[in-house]
């Protein structure tokens, strides 16, 4: 509720009890007349203090990665079954982001995996009605069929206003709009952006499609970005595929980005979960980052790629009692949580009955029945406490 529509409220609140008790009676007589500052005092003293905190929760997650087996296996354009394990978790955020690896230009474009992918739009309407409402598709697999597979891809998240869609864009106008969400009285703000597209070149004279990494523009549209949001939210495609460690180019973009106040970094692209930490902030502070959260769902053949990330964060936005405007008394807006919720990929022999669980819910039957022979639950658990320490969730943090 708005300050503007509470003290409405409260104005009519008062009326309503001054035309009740302005003319009170006993037994028929009349006792006299009560003042409006009586009324109104009596009425702030029982009222009950405007709220002074407000919460907000995000959660992100990985490479959705959709190689041929896994569009083969939803061939009846049931997407929606491989995600069901981690529905709620979704869906009882306030935000939750998605980096899409593969483009969603549809059957025009051919249905393909590695190494050019192409993804069925049932895909994204998938992952839209399971609760992702911040897409990501500045990564390396974006021009993989070329600009008018992207524009089909823009082309169906118009169709869905509720998700916000980071990385791509029709023209230099919209590259400059930006991506903010408020939600519980907090602002969130995010930006997105990818190391290269695999060699193959953003179309010519048209440099704003994708978000690209470049110090120089990065640093001015964060800049740009950051007086307009209570939180600044960067999402980054960049490190070694395979590796478990950040590379000092992640290191070095971090701290820029800690440099220009950005608050959380989202990290995607080397495949396996990267550690979590805090990055100070030269004017104060720290920026939260995560520097991987590896695959969310893929096909990839190697057991490290089956655990994925679920990054979880709290935040608590502080106000003044009094209702005065943040300029006079300002904001405070602090991580109360943060964490990462192991993620498991699961399918079967023969490609099939592919499904995300939280390891939580992963138990040793399902590994028995896993594609690959020899998969523990023990293997995950201990490869998730390797990484994440003390920062791993083990059970649902809502």
């Amino acid at each position: 509720m708005n300050k503007i529509f509470k003290k409405i409220l409260l104005f009519f609140q008062i009326l309503l009890i001054i035309s009740c008790l302005s003319q009170t009676t006993i037994r028929g007589e009349e006792t006299g007349k009560i003042s409006i500052a009586e009324v109104h005092a009596e009425y702030v003293e029982a009222a009950p203090p405007l709220p002074t905190e407000d919460y907000l929760t995000i959660i992100a997650v990985g490479d959705n990665l959709y190689h041929n087996v896994m569009i083969r296996d939803g061939e009846e354009g049931d997407y929606i079954s491989a995600y069901t394990e981690i529905k709620q978790l979704v869906q009882e955020a306030d935000i939750a982001f998605i980096n899409q690896e593969t483009m969603l230009g549809g059957e025009d474009f051919g249905f393909t995996g590695y190494p050019q992918f192409n993804s069925p739009q049932a895909l994204g309407r998938a992952i839209a009605e399971i609760g992702f409402n911040v897409v990501n598709h500045a990564n390396n697999h974006v021009m993989d069929k070329g600009e008018k597979a992207v524009i089909a891809t823009m082309d169906l998240w118009d169709t869905m206003p509720q998700v916000a869609v980071l990385g791509i864009h029709r023209d230099e106008e919209s590259r400059n709009k930006p991506v903010l969400l408020t939600i519980n009285n907090i602002t969130v703000g995010f930006l997105g952006y990818t190391f290269g597209t695999n060699g193959l070149p953003v179309p010519r004279g048209k440099p704003w499609m994708v978000s690209l990494i470049d110090t120089k523009i990065m640093a001015g549209e964060i800049d740009a970005i950051r007086p307009l949001c209570d939180f600044l939210v960067v999402s980054m495609h960049w490190g070694d595929e395979y590796d478990h460690n950040y590379n000092k180019r992640q290191k070095d973009l971090a701290e820029l980005f800690a440099k220009h106040d950005v608050d959380l970094i989202i990290g995607h692209h080397p495949h396996v979960i990267q550690k979590v930490e805090f990055v100070p902030k030269p004017q104060g502070g720290e920026m939260l980052c995560y520097y991987s959260l590896g695959n969310f769902l893929s096909a990839q053949s190697e057991a490290p790629r089956w655990l994925g990330a679920m990054a979880y964060v709290k935040l608590k936005k502080s106000r003044n009692e009094t209702g005065e405007p943040d300029e006079i008394a300002p904001v405070n807006i602090v991580i109360e949580e943060y964490g990462a919720l192991p993620l498991v990929t699961h399918f079967e022999k023969g490609h099939t009955g592919f499904k995300v669980y939280p390891l939580y819910d992963y138990t040793s039957d399902l590994a028995k029945k896993h594609w690959k022979d020899g998969v523990t639950l023990d293997y995950f658990q201990k490869l998730s406490l390797s990484i994440f320490q003390e920062k791993m969730l083990s059970a649902n943090p809502f």
